[in-house]
């Protein structure tokens, strides 16, 4: 199964869009559509206010370096942290699955985490901007 290895740039990709994706949908309804509703609501749950802007700047801005493959350790330890939050705060008294669950969130996280570890991928403006521009050595 080594001929797959070859494919590990393109899996990274994947996560990589799927998890940028979703995140920058979460966090542009915050910003663009709700942001003092979404306000109100991390008020709600017992945490300061000025946390649901860090959290929706954090969906948006950061959802968008990672399907950029910029800074993409920083942006999926950013959302990792956002989203086990979320899990603890709003979804982890509804159980893993059925309305509500954590199942979906802990997906993202896991996504998020594993991004933290393994970076970018050679698809990624990460690889781009590294020493040598990312070519070859």
């Amino acid at each position: 199964m080594r001929y797959l290895d070859r494919l590990q740039p393109l899996a990274l990709l994947v996560m990589r869009l799927a998890l940028g994706a979703i995140i920058v949908v979460h966090g542009s309804h915050k910003v663009f559509g709700g942001l003092h509703h979404h306000a109100e609501f991390v008020v709600s749950l017992g945490l300061p206010g000025w946390t649901a802007y860090l959290s929706a700047f954090t969906e948006f801005f950061g959802g968008l370096l990672v399907l950029l493959g910029l800074f993409t350790r920083v942006a999926a330890l950013a959302i990792c942290i956002d989203v086990s939050v979320a899990i603890a705060k709003v979804n982890f008294h509804n159980g893993l699955m059925g309305n509500g669950g954590y199942e979906f969130p802990l997906a993202l996280a896991a996504l998020a985490f594993a991004l933290i570890f393994f970076g970018g991928g050679p698809i990624a403006f990460d690889h781009i901007r590294a020493p040598g521009g990312g070519k070859a050595k």
